[in-house]
């Protein structure tokens, strides 16, 4: 049976993916600190009515509204024996907004969870929580499952393992890095680039790259060095601009003509999919699409 993930990639045509959840649930009521992937099942007018924003500014991927979707996440909401349904219910949606032919990914982040001797968690643990998560999108009929934000290598290596192992479909691997002070860029927990492209990709990811974590400027560089060490496929979701704190809020500044702007270099720099990350919304994914489907 083809997949329309794998399809899209091999027909050479830049994909386009859709831009932040999070800030546009807060926009519609989500308090801070409230679960976001409970709307799913509590508000999915709310989830739908922000998918198909994406959808009319002409992205050809979605994302779930699942990225706090498992076990050890869900436990703080005391929702830990919900994963399957928010899972479904995210898929179900996604797939309402941008119909059969379009892409939906099911959308996998971080448990919240170290690993030890650091945390409690061992590398089994891990595939645990997120074999769990990637059944529930198998059955569900995703096209493919990301695995997004991680900042430890042993958990993003175990969330594409139990993704594989869960069936057969695509998985892409992509970590937060960000700038350090001496040029390169690394996750909070000090991986390098080639270092994640080599375990993603010994792993199983089918595709791999960035998101969150930096402006798009720096995601040119990170995207360079991913280009460098790998033949695979290159997703790149920068965010908008470096967040700062204003009155206890997180701005970014940069508009989506100035993230669009650097979108050329994006591709020059190797990325085959360009979606964008914190503090986007559908403006920034229609600048995208000007830009790469030669309207702009």
């Amino acid at each position: 049976m083809e997949n329309r993930f794998t399809e899209a990639l091999a027909s050479g045509r830049i994909l386009i993916g859709d831009g932040a959840m999070g800030s546009e649930l807060q926009a519609r009521g989500l308090a801070g600190g409230d679960c976001g992937v409970q709307w799913n099942l509590t508000h999915p007018d709310k989830v739908l009515e922000i998918h198909r924003g994406y959808v009319e500014a002409g992205c050809d991927i979605l994302l779930t509204n699942t990225f706090g979707a498992n076990g050890p996440q869900l436990r703080k909401f005391h929702m830990d024996g919900s994963v399957e349904k928010i899972c479904r219910a995210g898929v179900k949606l996604a797939r309402e907004a941008i119909g059969d032919a379009g892409i939906v990914l099911g959308d996998i982040g971080p448990s919240g969870e170290m690993i030890e001797p650091i945390g409690n968690f061992s590398t089994g643990d891990f595939e645990e929580v997120f074999g769990e998560v990637a059944a529930g999108f198998v059955q569900a009929g995703v096209d493919a499952l990301i695995v997004e934000t991680m900042i430890a290598i042993e958990e993003c290596e175990a969330a594409v393992r139990a993704c594989k192992a869960a069936g057969e479909l695509p998985v892409i691997a992509s970590m937060a890095f960000e700038p350090t002070a001496g040029g390169d860029f690394r996750t909070m927990m000090g991986i390098d680039v080639p270092t994640f492209v080599r375990r993603a990709a010994a792993a199983g990811a089918n595709v791999v790259g960035a998101n969150c974590g930096c402006s798009i400027e720096h995601m040119v560089k990170i995207i360079e060095r991913v280009a460098q060490v790998t033949e695979l496929p290159i997703m790149a979701q920068p965010n908008a601009g470096m967040p700062r704190l204003e009155r206890g809020v997180t701005v970014y500044d940069e508009t989506p003509e100035q993230f669009a702007a650097l979108v050329p270099a994006l591709l020059e720099a190797g990325a085959d999919i360009v979606g964008s990350c914190c503090g986007t919304d559908p403006a920034f994914t229609r600048k995208i699409v000007e830009v790469v489907r030669g309207g702009g």
